[in-house]
């Protein structure tokens, strides 16, 4: 799915954001775990389930491809020994799954393929070609899917593969290398849509063909998109096919080169360049080439906090019977074994919808997911070559919901003038219309040849009015500067439950407005907010600029810094006084969503905290580093740490004093 930088993407992109696993300390009040419990589903032994594949039968039994070429029946899979069966071998690398008129069809790296059981004995005798596709023979060259169309057609993806000596770079070295490839049963291949990097993240929804990609060149950060024909999504690489009779696609590279330099040169890696001249994908989309057919996300997950390498995409269509999430869509992540929550809208013509953390601590990479007949969700992952937060080879899951209502965000929806938040339970209606008790920033990603991008030019937008309905369920917010082609970051950082006084599960929704809809605006008296303290950007200075220095025992001096200052007499003995506790600093790294990347003494995706305490950072320097990281000061880790500006400035201190205080222990 992706090459071993983008594994590490996660290692960096909440590195000194105060990460740690969740079972490093005890913690107060409801978990995930209190609502959705992750079951096992016993392998035995022999079997590597490196999970590519993942489709419901109907009688209740699941089918299981692998990375390895296998595809298991498991029957009785809720049971504790459910039985594997081997249905089919010998293919290559089956990077998906899927279940028609009692067949199964898999995409092998070259072709899409119909497994049969000819004679009824549960293994197939027959493997038909549907249909074959160029390969190079490059690595990266993976192909995800079938997804069924409501017409029975199957929606295959391919990944880019990547230059020799230009590693970094995505290109499509055969025919619909990054394209949607549409393909009938008996064989009819038809281009669909292109400008893909690397589209493992797949799912047919209501009859439509969603996709989602993840960070790299020209990829911001990962996302999910609904695909139509003739649509570009943003990778440069497969325009080249684009001048084909066959090709829907108007797009053309040549349109893209002229408005972005695409930095080709094949001996120097792109690096990003802060105060460049910028455009957005948004921009492309809707103002540069309106008329080209470019598909800008629906809705962003932002890197390192919902994900860095998006995978299946499904939806909720238990009705109720998985908790209060009905009819919205669920994200898998491979990187950082999580799941993420979408819910979607549609305004003036758009999808847009806000994204919203769901669960985290599967034992794998999240690779496909599927509904049991008892509307549990399997998951199913592998992390081999790719690496991920779950530490297991591979493994097969059952999420289970217990039967309690999370204290959630349930939607967020746009309004002409604002935002109407949805909760899973009433809100306590003194701190639900305290405007206070909000904080809405928004920001976006560059649209450029380096892999990723920051978050850049970030607003805050000021909360002036909240009316909470009748029933408590809904929250009206009045936002001051909505920005058409933004994430809009909402936190409602100080609402608790009516009843039992809780905080939310999960404390922020990031709401992409791609369209401002139109209609009255609320009728709420306007107030002016309390003025939000400036969060202060602080330079680490030069002499924790590089790897060699960062390795020294010795505290890096504290000389170039902006606003540094002689530590006051006595100022040692506050300092060490007014450290949090262990269990106050799993509760603060809770809050920000910082559970999946870090442990405090030893190696998980990124290092272990007690070996960044061993660099000997001042307290102002690892505060810098945390809101403005120097990615070369970590060279075991080849993707830069995204900044974590957005954290409170007062958090940020308290995160980075407890770090440095493990050295102490």
């Amino acid at each position: 799915m992706k090459i071993k930088s983008v594994f590490n993407s996660v290692s960096k992109a909440l590195l000194l954001a105060g990460c740690m696993s969740a079972g490093a300390f005890a913690q107060d009040g409801p978990t995930e775990n209190d609502y959705y419990k992750i079951v096992k589903v016993p392998i035995p032994e022999g079997i590597v389930l490196e999970v590519g594949g993942l489709v419901t039968l109907p009688n209740g039994d699941i089918a299981v491809s692998t990375r390895r070429g296998d595809v298991y029946i498991i029957e009785n899979p809720t049971s504790t020994k459910p039985v594997y069966r081997k249905f089919a071998s010998g293919l290559h690398e089956i990077l998906g799954l899927a279940y028609k008129d009692g067949s199964l069809y898999c995409a092998q790296r070259g072709e899409l393929t119909k497994l049969v059981d000819k004679n009824g004995d549960g293994k197939a005798e027959r493997y038909e070609t549907v249909y074959a596709w160029p390969i190079s023979g490059h690595y990266h060259e993976y192909s995800f899917g079938p997804k069924i169309g409501p017409d029975g057609a199957f929606y295959v993806t391919g990944n880019v593969g990547f230059g020799n000596s230009d590693w970094w770079a995505g290109k499509s070295l055969v025919p619909w290398r990054g394209w949607t490839m549409r393909i009938t049963e008996d064989g009819n291949m038809q281009p669909y849509a292109a400008g893909m990097r690397s589209p493992c993240g797949i799912g047919m929804l209501n009859g439509e063909f969603f996709y989602g990609d993840n960070q790299g060149d020209w990829m911001g950060s990962g996302f999910i998109t609904n695909v139509e024909k003739g649509d570009f999504l943003g990778h440069p690489a497969s325009l080249q096919w684009a001048s084909r009779p066959e090709s829907p696609v108007k797009m053309r590279a040549d349109m893209i080169f002229s408005k972005v330099d695409p930095r080709d040169d094949p001996k120097v890696k792109p690096e990003y360049v802060k105060n460049e001249p910028m455009t957005t994908i948004y921009e492309m989309a809707h103002k540069t080439y309106p008329n080209m057919n470019i598909k800008s996300p629906a809705v962003w997950l932002p890197h390192g906090v919902l994900g860095v390498s998006t995978s299946e995409i499904i939806a909720d269509e238990t009705s109720g019977a998985f908790g209060p999430f009905a009819g919205q869509l669920f994200v898998g992540d491979q990187g950082m074994s999580k799941i993420a929550r979408v819910f979607l809208e549609k305004v003036n013509g758009q999808y847009q919808g806000a994204s919203f953390d769901f669960r985290s601590g599967f034992r794998s990479g999240v690779l496909r997911m599927s509904w049991g007949t008892d509307k549990g969700m399997y998951v199913g992952g592998t992390n081999r070559g790719w690496g991920s937060v779950g530490k297991e080879d591979f493994g097969l899951e059952r999420l289970v919901y217990t039967g309690k209502t999370p204290f959630e965000m349930k939607a967020v929806r746009a309004m002409p003038d604002g935002f109407e938040i949805e909760f899973t339970a009433p809100v306590d209606k003194k701190t639900a219309e305290d405007v206070n008790n909000y904080d809405v920033s928004s920001y976006t990603y560059k649209y450029h040849p380096v892999y990723g991008s920051p978050i850049v030019d970030r607003k805050d937008n000021a909360v002036r009015g909240a009316k909470t309905s009748e029933d408590g369920l809904k929250v009206r917010i009045v936002v001051d500067g909505l920005r058409e082609g933004y994430i809009h970051d909402i936190k409602p950082e100080g609402i608790k439950s009516a009843k039992d006084g809780l905080t939310l599960l999960h404390g922020s929704a990031y709401y992409t407005l791609n369209s401002i809809p139109t209609g009255p605006k609320a009728n709420i008296t306007l107030v002016t907010p309390k003025t939000r303290a400036q969060r202060e950007r602080v330079d680490a200075g030069a002499a924790a600029n590089t790897p060699d220095n960062q390795m020294k025992e010795a505290a890096p001096s504290t000389e170039g810094m902006k606003g540094s200052a002689k530590p006051k007499a006595g100022a040692k003995t506050a300092a060490v006084s007014s450290i949090i506790s262990d269990k106050e600093a799993m509760a603060l790294l809770s809050k920000h969503t910082c559970l999946a990347c870090h442990k405090v003494n030893e190696r998980a995706v990124g290092p272990a905290y007690s070996e960044v305490a061993k660099r000997k950072y001042t307290n102002a320097q690892l505060e810098a580093l945390i809101a403005e990281p120097k990615p070369e000061n970590w060279p075991d880790f080849a993707t830069p740490m995204a900044p974590m500006s957005h954290v409170p400035k007062k958090d940020i201190q308290k995160i980075a004093a407890w770090i440095n205080n493990l050295n102490k222990k």
